[in-house]
């Protein structure tokens, strides 16, 4: 908000006190975003700025550790890169299958949580709804409790069911996942119905619509930011979560996150670094995303902007 032309000089004082302590906060968040994109282009394997990268020195930097992500693992590395050594780095490269493997992961427990969620909040709407509070209170657990304990629950509970042996691939991370975005989809599907004119659909009701006429052509249309938002949080949520894939992931079930952890542990490599900043790209975009279904959202409902 701009300082008013006649604040006082104290006023004028705490104003740009509040900037500059609001700056320093930004600037102490994304302090180790600032720091892990340069070093991804060291040329050195590193984790510090090399006297080359300080003096800003072109051949203090490269791309080899992103080119490493498409090679590690492969069988013909060196080989030309022609169609046979796009093929090779698909099928063998290990940051590749982990990409693959989170992006399968996080799409199928997304369509899970986005489903179960939007019908949980739909019904939490209601006002008649009995033991509202208790039941969002559980339903939104999975987000409050240490991921530690969740993951450890659920490995006890997958071993006592022995679901690694029902011969569904991924079966077990997507059910973990799904219990860890649901409580997101809630949550915003939540804040998007706060203000829905319930009288809407009584109308479609009185129409002859029946309940699902009326879910897909009147509420849905009001509601889908709020679901689309919901579901982008429950993916960043699966493709970022790293505990619940060591306790409950297979052995071929390596995620990108899983892939860095051992990566961490077994062999470190500044291509950690160039995934971290690729990682960040991808959740800038997504919250871009949020932001703009949310004024979309608004202006739907017809609350103006904040």
């Amino acid at each position: 908000m701009a300082l008013p032309k006649h604040a006082s000089t104290l006023e004028r004082v705490w104003h740009y006190t509040y900037l500059v302590i609001c700056a320093a906060i930004f600037l102490f968040l994304i302090a180790p975003i600032l720091v892990v994109m340069p070093l991804s282009f060291n040329a050195e394997p590193y984790f510090t700025f090399t006297e080359k990268m300080l003096k800003l020195d072109p051949t203090g930097y490269s791309t080899r550790w992103y080119d490493m992500l498409l090679t590690f693992g492969m069988l013909e590395p060196d080989a030309p890169r022609g169609l046979s050594w796009w093929a090779d780095a698909w099928s063998n490269a290990a940051w590749i299958s982990a990409a693959k493997n989170s992006i399968i992961i996080g799409f199928f427990s997304t369509i899970l949580a986005t489903g179960l969620g939007t019908v949980a909040a739909l019904g939490l709407s209601r006002p008649e709804m009995p033991a509202r509070r208790v039941i969002m209170a559980i339903l939104i657990s999975p987000m409050i409790v240490p991921i530690i304990i969740t993951a450890t629950g659920l490995f006890f509970f997958y071993s006592s069911i022995g679901i690694q042996n029902w011969g569904i691939p991924y079966l077990g991370v997507v059910l973990a996942h799904a219990t860890l975005g649901i409580p997101f989809v809630i949550i915003t599907v939540t804040a998007t119905l706060v203000g829905f004119d319930h009288s809407l659909t009584r109308a479609a009701a009185n129409m002859g619509a029946d309940p699902i006429t009326t879910f897909r052509r009147v509420q849905m249309p009001l509601i889908l930011p709020g679901v689309i938002s919901g579901a982008l949080f429950a993916f960043v949520t699966s493709f970022d979560e790293v505990v619940v894939v060591l306790f409950v992931g297979g052995l071929d079930e390596q995620t990108i996150p899983r892939q860095m952890w051992n990566g961490i542990r077994e062999q470190i490599s500044p291509a950690i670094l160039s995934v971290a900043t690729i990682l960040v790209l991808i959740s800038i975009a997504l919250l871009t995303t949020v932001e703009l279904l949310r004024r979309r959202s608004e202006k739907l409902r017809g609350v103006s902007p904040g």
